[in-house]
């Protein structure tokens, strides 16, 4: 018996499946035109990611979940989580890199720890410290996290932020009363972020912790915009009011300016040209 023999061709060879995810492709499409073009129905992002309309709103809804996107009745707006995606990283990288001499020379003036924090969601990242001898108990460490609505850092980062953003941050859920002190009532928070903004600073009195006091000050890039905040903690017992209104916060707005013109090159006057 002959067997014949079947010679393949190129076009008769079994398709290997393709390795990549689909889904994920699908997803990132949808992702990049919510950053374009802003708010989205499902029908918008089913045409930008070549999909059907019922799995372009299941990845809508669950980037709703995840804390990237705010759906308004039929439609999807990005929120501050999402638009972060596009940051380079080299920008932080930049600000940790430069800011290490800065943050040891503010630290060396005050005799109390420094900090440089960036804003990821609901809370603040703190990705550079030059930490005073004494220990502070606030578990504030590089890579620890704070509630952005209760902490220094916090309220000058969202300051960065619309008021319609900053409510769906700070009025999404029961806020957490860390103190007595603590202000939790949303139209009270947006009232002390509002307060930052104009002053140039925002001041944490006890609200974070008893007998612990923060205060911080935005750092922003050559177009203004508020890239991180720098700031200083300290006991009650230790510093009062008064000289951490005046001395520590002189030091800490002379840092953000060191940062400022050394990370980005935006100039403005350090506090001994002022005097």
């Amino acid at each position: 018996m002959t067997v014949k023999r079947v010679k393949r061709t190129p076009s008769s060879e079994p398709r290997r499946p393709a390795e990549g995810m689909g889904g994920l492709a699908k997803g990132l499409a949808i992702i990049e035109a919510l950053s374009s073009f802003g708010v989205q129905s499902a029908a918008d992002a089913a045409r930008a990611a070549q999909s059907t309309r019922a799995a372009a709103r299941r990845c809508l809804l669950t980037l709703v979940e995840l804390g990237y996107v705010e759906r308004v009745g039929r439609e999807f707006k990005p929120l501050p989580r999402l638009r972060n995606l596009g940051q380079p990283g080299s920008l932080r990288d930049r600000l940790i890199e430069t800011s290490a001499s800065i943050l040891a020379s503010g630290r060396d003036k005050l005799n109390e720890s420094v900090s440089l924090a960036v804003l990821e969601g609901e809370s603040v990242l703190f990705v550079a410290r030059a930490e005073a001898e004494h220990i502070v108990s606030t578990g504030v460490r590089i890579g620890a996290r704070l509630p952005a609505y209760c902490s220094a850092t916090g309220r000058v980062l969202l300051g960065a932020l619309a008021d319609q953003d900053i409510r769906g941050i700070i009025g999404s859920k029961t806020l957490a009363q860390r103190t007595p002190k603590t202000i939790v009532k949303p139209t009270l928070l947006l009232q002390e972020i509002n307060q930052s903004r104009a002053s140039g600073f925002a001041l944490c009195d006890e609200e974070l912790e008893l007998g612990m006091r923060a205060m911080a000050v935005p750092v922003r890039d050559i177009d203004g915009k508020i890239v991180a905040a720098l700031s200083v903690s300290a006991y009650t017992a230790r510093i009062n009011r008064k000289v951490f209104l005046t001395q520590f916060l002189d030091v800490i707005r002379d840092c953000a300016a060191q940062l400022e013109e050394q990370c980005f090159g935006r100039r403005r006057p350090s506090v001994d040209e002022g005097k």
